[in-house]
């Protein structure tokens, strides 16, 4: 993966404080084309959209189809502060995506390593290069305090 994974990173958790500061839970992801440029932006988005799909990937895929005109995101590499869910790993399938870089792990819903390794898996039509642990420290704490702060 490029030198600058932890800029893009760091960006994806600027949108991660962004859902915390909304009510959600702080996850959040970027999309990068093949030049280092980010092309779209998603935070979690399920408490203030009401919707149980708003998660930061499917956010940040709908808003890079708006932004390029198609479904098909193959030059893409998503990074996202939270390893992809079910739904999520399979909508970067979907979406034929380049990459995925993710922070910390996730062990009880994690379909990249934790449980599945969709993305990988090779009776998948679509496969895609896999970074985890990226600023791991700095995505699980966030997680960490907010589920915290939630608890009282």
């Amino acid at each position: 993966m490029d030198r600058n994974v932890e800029a893009w990173m760091r960006a994806a958790l600027a949108e991660a404080d962004a859902a915390a500061a909304e009510g959600d839970v702080p996850v959040g992801a970027v999309l990068v084309d093949t030049e280092g440029t980010v092309v779209a932006r998603g935070r979690n988005r399920r408490e203030v959209d009401h919707d149980p799909t708003a998660h930061a990937e499917v956010e940040a895929l709908r808003a890079a189809g708006r932004a390029r005109g198609r479904w098909r995101l193959d030059d893409l590499t998503m990074v996202v502060t939270l390893e992809p869910c079910i739904m999520c790993a399979g909508a970067l399938v979907h979406a034929r995506l380049r990459g995925l870089v993710y922070g910390c792990r996730d062990p009880k819903a994690g379909a990249i390593d934790s449980l599945f390794v969709i993305g990988r898996d090779p009776r998948l039509n679509h496969r895609f290069g896999v970074q985890g642990g990226v600023l791991a420290e700095l995505c699980a704490g966030r997680l960490q305090r907010f589920f915290r702060a939630r608890r009282g």
